[in-house]
């Protein structure tokens, strides 16, 4: 295995919505890479298919939706299409992510710390006796107070701030290679988002785990990654570095999206005035447009936008960009 392999590679995923009505592109020509240690940012509005993107990784999506095309490469091995028993043993122990709503994603009839003590039980072969021991050193390094306590409390007893720590703990608990963070703070308030986004960060550093994070926040990817990849109705619409993307966004969608984030300061600079928005809303899956997608929304199209889907075009500094009239 090549030292510069990277550590995750998605080419050219396509993922399929199956009704009555036929079968729909949800995911078109997806491609993107994450070496060991990285973090990239997968940032767009709801409905934009980042979501099913994570699950493809997670080998987790179910029907209506299913992978149709490219390949998902872990360090070089291809992963879509391996045993349910082999996808289990990656899950947890290479891969592991964290859902945007905990309270779902724990078992409302289990203590937190039996749930955390069952990856060391399956993926190291620890004893029970062992594995709790190790579940509340788990809450410890995720800063929750009285973890050997807290380990007896079931979810509902805990803050939606102290269950987002749980399933911190139980991701990163056998120290996976991938963290999928599928937009992770979205139900906490602005202090414990902040705790939280610091949290993984810190963690992640400390054990050279790379990070996908998933978000419709650019603000919050933009902190803690260091690529971005723009998503729009199934498609990277761009991807360029977080300062980039930031500072020079060349999407029409990613210009829109940096231009809705509220600025401090921007009252006494501009007086009291609307916040920038984007017209209209993501098409659904059943009712994407011809060519490029966010041309019914996008002030800049004409007819060849319409008609044409564009490519990714390169920038020349590895940044890439799908638009007839980038810039």
């Amino acid at each position: 295995m090549s030292i510069n392999m990277p550590l995750l590679q998605v080419e050219n995923l396509h993922l399929s919505l199956t009704t009555d009505a036929g079968s729909f592109p949800a995911v078109e020509g997806v491609s993107f890479e994450i070496a060991r240690g990285e973090t990239v940012g997968l940032v767009g509005e709801s409905g934009c298919g980042k979501s099913i993107t994570a699950l493809s990784i997670m080998g987790l999506l179910r029907h209506p939706l299913g992978l149709s095309g490219g390949t998902i490469k872990l360090t070089g091995q291809e992963i879509q299409a391996l045993p349910a028993s082999e996808l289990r043993a990656l899950r947890g122990k290479r891969i592991a992510m964290i859902f945007q709503e905990p309270m779902t994603a724990l078992n409302p009839l289990k203590p937190v710390g039996r749930q955390i003590a069952e990856m060391f039980v399956l993926h190291q072969g620890a004893s029970w006796n062992e594995a709790e021991k190790k579940a509340v050193d788990a809450l410890t390094q995720v800063k929750v107070p009285a973890p050997a306590r807290r380990a007896k409390d079931y979810p509902h007893q805990l803050s939606g701030g102290m269950r987002q720590r749980v399933m911190i703990a139980i991701a990163l608990a056998c120290e996976p290679d991938l963290l999928i963070a599928d937009e992770p703070t979205t139900a906490l308030d602005v202090t414990v988002q902040a705790e939280i986004v610091d949290l993984m960060k810190e963690l992640c550093a400390a054990r050279g785990t790379a990070i996908l994070m998933i978000s419709h926040d650019l603000g919050l990817v933009t902190d803690i990654c260091k690529r971005v990849c723009v998503m729009y109705a199934g498609r990277i619409v761009e991807q360029q570095d977080s300062e980039q993307i930031f500072n020079n966004p060349q999407h029409p969608y990613t210009q829109g999206l940096v231009a809705s984030l509220p600025r401090l300061g921007m009252r006494a600079l501009h007086g009291r005035r609307k916040l920038t928005e984007i017209a209209g809303v993501v098409p659904g899956i059943t009712a994407y447009p011809g060519g490029c997608r966010f041309n019914p929304r996008c002030n800049r199209a004409t007819e060849i936008c319409k008609q044409v889907v564009p490519e990714l075009e390169p920038l020349g500094d590895g940044s890439l960009v799908r638009c007839h009239h980038h810039g």
